[in-house]
């Protein structure tokens, strides 16, 4: 069962701004770098659902957090059918994220009061996604829209919370061109959780870009 409502959810997208996320088959990697990220100030986590067993993996990953890291709030992403976000609602998750629009979701997902964000690329899709009760949706791939498409989509919707993943990098100029635009937060992986020239992480330096990342955008909403 969810630890938080989605209005919670909803809530600290909005106040942190930044949604780190990343798939490790290793659970001891996984925890390691679910860790820097909290260490660096990020309340939310999206585990992207990419390989074999990665349920097994997430399960481990939300005891982890709910015991170790007070306050964390830990979603799933890459999600393609129901029956997979209900499985991950049943394993803790807070918060559901699609790389596409599909109503069976919004189902499941409302019928648990759980907020999921869909995977949309129009202004069609994004009406839709809210109408079925969205209230962040995901602009994905969001480096191939870019900042002047949630410009465009602002200016007819104004009330539309807007979460690009993909083309999100962790520099004052990228953050700047996308709050300027008017996102309500970013969606960060490969950029933020990056493997060093070994293949290995070094945990140190996420948990320093994930407070730098952190510390732009708070600067960019003074």
């Amino acid at each position: 069962m969810a630890q938080f409502t989605r209005i919670e959810v909803a809530s600290v997208m909005e106040q942190t701004g930044l949604i780190p996320l990343f798939f490790n088959s290793d659970v001891d990697i996984a925890k390691k770098i679910l860790k820097a990220c909290y260490d660096g100030g990020a309340r939310l986590l999206e585990f992207t659902a990419r390989g074999d067993f990665a349920a097994e993996i997430f399960s481990e990953l939300s005891k982890y957090a709910i015991t170790k890291l007070p306050g964390m709030i830990m979603g799933v992403g890459s999600v393609t059918d129901a029956a997979a976000a209900s499985l991950y609602m049943q394993l803790g998750a807070n918060f559901i994220v699609t790389p596409v629009l599909r109503e069976d979701i919004a189902l499941v997902c409302n019928r648990r009061k759980v907020l999921w964000s869909p995977g949309c690329g129009s202004l069609t899709e994004i009406a839709r996604a809210e109408e079925l009760g969205c209230e962040i949706v995901k602009l994905f791939p969001g480096g191939i829209y870019g900042p002047n498409f949630v410009k465009g989509i602002k200016g007819p919707q104004p009330w539309t919370s807007i979460m690009p993943t993909g083309g999100v990098a962790p520099t004052k100029e990228n953050l700047e061109a996308w709050f300027n635009a008017g996102v309500t937060c970013v969606g960060m992986g490969s950029k933020l959780i990056a493997k060093e020239a070994d293949e290995t992480y070094n945990f140190v330096k996420i948990e320093n870009k994930t407070k730098e990342a952190l510390q732009i955008i708070k600067f960019l909403r003074r």
